[in-house]
């Protein structure tokens, strides 16, 4: 039903869809609900900018990206990078707070350019990056903003306060949190603590859940089993060390671990952490609309969240709802959040202690021994998804959230 034709909506980012799947459905939602969206985004990288391709070809709403490419407008794309970094040493080496807005992102001044000349109802932001842009399009055009924290961006890379990117991030908060008309967040434990620091903005937890997939068949697997994981990069400090390790504590048993993202930029890391194992295997990126349909002929997802930094520890990740849509068993690592997640929803699977191999590799054994066990974890994680974790109910969250907003 199409009640806000003419209400327009500005969704805003530093990053690109493809790399932003939160932003895509939320995209989708809105426009489904009858509002004008347009995305304004920025280039990440090149399987992404790929990606994009594919994903926008579907999609009804607007998008436009600026800052350059190193493809198409390389000396726009140069220029932004040459202006970050001195935005980044007047801020981080000489305390200049005034250019921390400029410093964020490499975007951000493109974007705040480009979002001037949209006049909007709303102007949503999505990352740290966005944030300035959102605030001050509102300003100009009397309209409304919201911004949508997928992390708790002052912890997002330190717990330490003495870190510039602490200091970066906690005065961008500070300074435009105030003045957004809402603020929602990609978990509960996220809402609670950004509600303790800023009370009068009662965010609301809108968790990274899914539309409903496909009802994959599912029966006992008495050969294989397939671990499966995936991030925009393969990289250290992901938890895969440790689940690597598990494996070896376990050399005669019948597992695979397949891993999909970027790895050009570790590379050497991978070729280590692989070593000649013949049982791990490499994946490349793929656009986010294909990964639940490539995850479901795998057998158990693995969210390895680790607790530090602090915004790890109670972030709800997009792994587990994506393993749940595609009827994955969950081995997921005992982050509060995680850990929280899991003792609401046992059936789903098994949760490990934090940088234990030996429990990772007793988790992986009781499936191994009890094939059942596995193949109910898995039925019940599909169930969860097509029932309540999912997409189609979450959604109904943000339409209220922004309906709710514009009413006021």
């Amino acid at each position: 039903m199409h009640l806000h034709k003419k209400v327009k909506v500005v969704l805003v980012t530093p990053t690109q869809p493809s790399l932003n799947p939160r932003l895509v459905k939320e995209a989708d939602a809105l426009n489904e609900a009858g509002y004008d969206v347009t995305v304004l985004c920025c280039y990440w990288n090149a399987w992404g900018a790929a990606s994009d391709d594919e994903i926008l070809a579907t999609r009804a709403w607007k998008v436009i990206r600026v800052g350059g490419d190193p493809v198409q407008k390389r000396i726009t794309y140069f220029i932004s990078r040459v202006l970050h970094k001195v935005f980044n040493i007047l801020t981080d080496k000489f305390r200049l707070t005034a250019f921390t807005h400029l410093a964020v992102a490499r975007g951000s001044l493109f974007l705040m350019r480009e979002v001037a000349n949209h006049k909007a109802d709303l102007y949503i932001g999505h990352n740290l990056g966005a944030l300035p842009a959102i605030v001050k399009a509102a300003k100009k055009f009397s309209a409304k903003c919201g911004f949508d924290a997928e992390d708790l961006h002052r912890y997002e890379a330190t717990y330490d306060r003495g870190q510039a990117s602490y200091n970066r991030n906690r005065y961008l908060e500070d300074k435009y949190f105030g003045e957004l008309n809402y603020l929602t967040t990609a978990s509960p434990l996220m809402a609670q603590e950004y509600g303790e620091l800023y009370p009068d903005k009662r965010p609301v937890a809108i968790l990274n859940v899914f539309p409903k997939g496909p009802t994959f068949a599912k029966s006992i697997n008495n050969g294989v089993i397939r671990l499966f994981w995936f991030s925009q990069t393969i990289g250290p400090h992901r938890g895969l060390e440790t689940i690597i390790e598990a494996l070896a504590l376990l050399p005669e048993a019948p597992l695979e671990l397949h891993l999909l993202g970027e790895g050009n930029m570790y590379a050497d890391y991978i070729k280590e952490l692989i070593n000649g194992r013949p049982n791990i295997h490499l994946h490349h990126p793929i656009p986010s609309d294909q990964l639940i349909t490539f995850a479901s002929q795998f057998d158990i997802g693995l969210a390895a969240e680790l607790n530090i930094p602090h915004n790890h520890d109670i972030c709800l990740a997009n792994k587990i709802f994506t393993y749940l849509q595609a009827g994955l068993a969950v081995l997921a690592s005992d982050t509060v959040a995680q850990k929280q997640f899991m003792t609401e929803h046992p059936t789903i699977g098994q949760c490990y202690k934090l940088n234990n191999a030996a429990d990772i590799a007793s988790k992986l054994n009781l499936w191994l021994q009890q094939r059942e066990l596995l193949l109910h974890n898995a039925s019940a994680a599909l169930k969860l998804g097509h029932g309540e974790m999912n997409w189609e109910s979450e959604s109904q969250k943000l339409l209220k959230v922004v309906s709710d907003t514009l009413a006021n």
